[in-house]
């Protein structure tokens, strides 16, 4: 019996290291990715990197054939359509990982009377696209706690 727990727990151990191996690649991978989105018939080219965060900006030679208006608005949606982009090649980076995740017992598989993690953790909200004072941002969230300390930041923040 002894001998049956150490070899199903240097299974496990062995399963978790390869585990880690993948994450650990994974992240690599990951920060490399960027995604790259031209509007406006080419005139606006931007490229976001990993993290959907802008790290390119081109404007073509006739970028002043369009007005600011239609600058802003093609910048704001093309920084956006970038962004989704690079979520969705990082969702697929992960499939293998999640798919091999799955085939793992769950904690609460192995001991007794122990709660899920999955049932307890909260969801994450989706971060909202809309612009800084439309009405969607100013809507109080349902059953949201207030926070017990209130931010402050080093930067100069506008909304501050």
């Amino acid at each position: 019996m002894n001998e049956w727990l150490r070899a199903d727990a240097a299974m496990m151990m062995e399963s978790m290291s390869e585990q880690m191996q993948g994450i650990a690649k994974m992240q690599r991978d990951r920060a490399r990715l960027t995604a790259t989105v031209t509007a406006c018939d080419k005139r606006i080219t931007v490229t976001v990197n990993a993290n959907g965060i802008l790290i390119d900006t081109q404007f073509a030679d006739d970028i002043g054939d369009l007005t600011y208006s239609e600058i802003a608005a093609a910048m704001t949606e093309s920084v956006q359509a970038a962004a989704l982009k690079v979520i969705e090649q990082g969702r697929q980076l992960m499939e293998p990982l999640q798919e091999r995740k799955t085939r793992l017992p769950r904690l609460s598989d192995l001991v007794a009377d122990i709660p899920d993690i999955k049932s307890v953790i909260p969801v994450a909200t989706p971060a909202s696209t809309a612009p800084p004072n439309s009405p969607s941002r100013r809507q109080p969230d349902e059953g949201a706690d207030a926070a017990p300390f209130g931010r402050r930041s080093l930067i100069n923040d506008p909304d501050d």
